[in-house]
């Protein structure tokens, strides 16, 4: 079984992951699959940091050859490729490779690229904004003026890297198969609630 988790910014999506990964005694992976992608890539680290869940910026690169969800027709890293495309192809690699194991994949594009399989549950994590832009300054230490415009541009990135390397529309419910609103429910609440549909669905 595996997890995805596709979340907006400040929704606690993270913590919702990793404490979903603990009570189902799992392995779990956000920030530490970019160790993994950079030694399969063989990029910096700090590259990799850099540039993650980031579209190309390379708008005639991207005309010439179309957005990476081309990779299920074969397509591979070339020398002249945008880092942010190489990035994702190892991204894409990494997520096949560990998802032979049960695990919380949080973010990156894994719902999409684990879609075909029949035991992964991909779930959106989302809150009201200002439920979000609170925990944006509480958890992140944003600045409380600058807290809403951080929030929006953070879910804009994610939408336009998501937007470009699959071949569907981000926080679109069609995705999914189910959408929490963590504003409500909290971040226990809302992982009660991911373990009873896991076992409503008979796969734990």
């Amino acid at each position: 079984m595996i997890v995805t988790i596709a979340r907006q910014f400040g929704s606690g999506g993270r913590k919702i992951g990793k404490l979903l990964s603990e009570k189902l005694d799992i392995a779990y992976y956000d920030k530490n699959l970019l160790t993994l992608v950079a030694k399969e890539s063989g990029l910096d680290p700090d590259v990799v940091e850099g540039l993650d869940e980031k579209a190309t910026n390379s708008f005639l690169y991207s005309l010439s050859i179309g957005a990476a969800a081309t990779l299920d027709n074969g397509f591979r890293i070339e020398p002249q490729m945008p880092l942010n495309d190489k990035l994702f192809i190892a991204q894409h690699d990494v997520i096949r490779q560990i998802s032979a194991d049960p695990c919380v994949i949080v973010g990156r594009c894994a719902d999409y690229i684990l879609r075909k399989r029949e035991d992964c549950v991909k779930l959106f994590i989302y809150a009201d904004i200002e439920k979000r832009v609170e925990y944006a300054v509480s958890e992140y230490n944003v600045n409380p003026k600058k807290a809403q415009s951080v929030v929006s541009r953070t879910d804009k990135t994610r939408a336009n890297y998501y937007n470009y390397y699959s071949t569907r529309k981000w926080g679109d419910p069609n995705n999914y198969d189910l959408c929490i609103d963590s504003g409500k429910l909290g971040i226990e609440g809302s992982v009660e609630l991911i373990i009873f549909y896991l076992r409503q669905r008979g796969m734990l």
